[in-house]
């Protein structure tokens, strides 16, 4: 005959509220995903259009496949309708990762979501007015050889640039979370700037689209402003946690 342990019953019910709280996020982020797409297939098109001003239009593009045109209205409805849920997801996902969060903590957390969300759409209004204007006539122009991109790889080189450019926007909310728990140090960041802009560096030369200093130069000028923004994130961050304690007490 055997018994059972309260503590272990107690366990194994914790564990099933934990896939059922996150089969519920995830057909929360599904739902808003599937939604925003559905949506994004209305103006697909607008978006083409407008991604390919930097071109000079769609007409400045030559499809060789039957499907190309089909396929690249797809990919740009898809990508669209996931950077619409965006939000959505991020908020499921760490509501899910940080559970039992008290009112002022899920204000934070709504917080941090939109930031995230401002500085991606940062990045990515970056990328395209700032980025393409400059990367497209050097890439089109080298050695005076004529080229008509076609559709499928001119949207996913732009799609590219402009996603990973805007997911460099977020280190600033990155290194905020990891000074609030305890991984890095703002005395820490701004001791090592030095290595922070080779890196830097780096990046913008796997990131930048061409092998031209000027424009690593104008994606190293924001990335490095966005690092010293993170040092100050870092430092308020761990002001927070200092005074995390008092608060606990007075609230006791």
């Amino acid at each position: 005959m055997t018994t059972e342990n309260p503590d272990n019953q107690e366990k194994v019910m914790s564990f099933w509220e934990h896939i059922e709280e996150l089969r519920r996020r995830l057909m929360v982020a599904l739902i808003a995903l599937a939604v925003t797409t559905m949506a994004s297939f209305v103006f697909a098109d607008k978006i083409i259009n407008i991604l390919t001003i930097p071109i000079g239009g769609p007409g400045k593009l030559q499809a060789i496949e039957v499907t190309e045109n089909v396929n690249v209205f797809l990919k740009v409805s898809l990508l669209s309708g996931f950077l619409l849920a965006l939000p959505v997801v991020l908020y499921e996902l760490f509501a899910f990762i940080i559970p039992g969060l008290k009112p002022g903590e899920r204000r934070w957390l709504i917080l941090g979501v939109l930031f995230a969300t401002f500085m991606f759409a940062l990045g990515v209004a970056f990328a395209y007015l700032v980025m393409l204007p400059n990367a497209l006539p050097f890439l089109l122009n080298f050695l005076n050889i004529p080229t008509t991109p076609r559709p499928s790889s001119y949207f996913d080189f732009v799609t590219g640039l402009l996603f990973w450019i805007g997911a460099s926007f977020q280190t600033p909310l990155l290194f905020f979370i990891l000074a609030r728990f305890g991984v890095v140090n703002a005395s820490a960041l701004l001791k090592y700037w030095r290595v922070a802009i080779v890196v830097i560096a780096i990046i913008a030369a796997v990131i930048t689209p061409t092998t031209d200093p000027v424009n690593m130069s104008l994606l190293m000028a924001p990335l490095i402003a966005l690092y010293f923004l993170s040092v100050l994130l870092a430092f308020l961050a761990q002001r927070r946690n200092n005074n995390a304690p008092d608060t606990d007490d007075k609230a006791d």
